[in-house]
């Protein structure tokens, strides 16, 4: 019997974010990773532009990170938010003027010497896949120096991924999805 030839199969294309994520967002207090009482909890916020430095109006963001001291949440449950529990995971949905705000802690280094990072994905209107990039803290140059990432890129792209520490102990991190100052986003390799 004769043999059907192999069919190599490619994804399909994702969606982009529309009205059919509305049944699951938001979910109460999506935006917090720690409840703002907690002693090391520090805001990080920011605005999503396009490509002309018009505000999006209608992105979600997603961030996943390790705790202060570097350990990585890996439990059940990171949609429950009890106001005592690190989950590691949050979700916003970004404000009419473009703007966003988590509620998190700094992240620790996940190994000695490494730069501690917080993952974002970003979702919006005209993308038909996520995007992927991580937020820096300003703070451990040397860190940052050695990491292999930021190593990899030229000053003007590096400075895109570390965010602004301000006076109120504050992260700020502005997204750009294109043009000039575009933000880096990562891409990862498909399994074939």
């Amino acid at each position: 019997m004769a043999q059907a030839p192999e069919l190599k199969l490619t994804p399909t294309p994702g969606q982009t974010i529309g009205p059919f994520y509305g049944y699951a967002l938001p979910f109460e207090k999506d935006n917090e990773l720690v409840n703002q009482a907690h002693p090391n909890s520090v805001r990080l916020h920011g605005v999503v532009c396009d490509g002309n430095g018009e505000i999006i109006p209608d992105a979600l963001l997603e961030i996943w990170q390790a705790d202060e001291h570097g350990n990585v949440v890996s439990r059940e449950g990171s949609l429950v938010r009890d106001g005592y529990t690190f989950t590691g995971w949050g979700r916003v949905a970004v404000d009419n003027a473009g703007h966003y705000t988590f509620t998190t802690v700094n992240p620790g280094a996940t190994e000695e010497g490494k730069a501690p990072f917080i993952m974002l994905a970003v979702f919006a209107r005209g993308l038909l896949n996520r995007l992927f990039t991580r937020i820096y803290l300003p703070e451990d140059t040397e860190a940052l120096a050695s990491d292999p990432l930021l190593s990899s890129l030229g000053e003007a792209e590096r400075a895109t991924l570390i965010a602004a520490r301000e006076d109120d102990g504050s992260l700020r991190f502005d997204i750009r999805l294109q043009g000039g100052n575009e933000t880096v986003f990562l891409s990862y390799p498909r399994e074939s």
